[in-house]
């Protein structure tokens, strides 16, 4: 079975002025959506083994919440921030595991999601999207439509 759960980082602070992007934190509300979808994704029985994360201070701190849910390391991976879809693909493939998380942004993770669900979907702040492929390799990934598919939004 492969499992690819990609979870767009929760709502990011825009209060600092001149903050670079890739330092902006998350805002009160992100603080608090990450750790509940969280909750919400391991009451689906979702656990992947290892989250790969961009290295924003906002999809990290999203990550963390999503970790100690899971009890699964984090990866952080410079190439997911802001990344296109197949960068976004290539780094799930290449964690060596079958049920990896990734944490990362748009517009790179709805373009990724609509692709694999064959319809359009847009990834809101802090969704998570679930992919399933019961007797699938990571070869059929983007070749062949999931078994399931979920989208979940805070």
């Amino acid at each position: 079975m492969i499992q690819l759960i990609l979870a767009r980082h929760a709502k990011s602070d825009w209060t600092e002025d001149g903050l670079d992007d890739h330092d902006r934190p998350l805002n009160t509300r992100g603080v608090r959506d990450a750790p509940a979808m969280a909750r919400t994704v391991v009451r689906k029985g979702v656990r992947p083994e290892v989250i790969l994360s961009s290295t924003a201070r906002r999809a990290r701190q999203t990550a963390d919440a999503f970790a100690r849910a899971f009890e699964a390391p984090i990866t952080e991976q410079a190439e997911l921030y802001l990344a296109e879809p197949a960068q976004i693909l290539a780094a799930a493939r290449g964690a060596g595991v079958d049920e990896v998380m990734v944490v990362a942004h748009d517009p790179g993770m709805s373009a990724l999601v609509s692709r694999l669900a064959d319809r359009d979907e847009r990834m809101v702040t802090c969704a998570v999207a679930i992919f399933t492929w019961h007797d699938g390799t990571w070869d059929d990934v983007d070749a062949t439509p999931p078994d399931e598919f979920e989208l979940l939004t805070p």
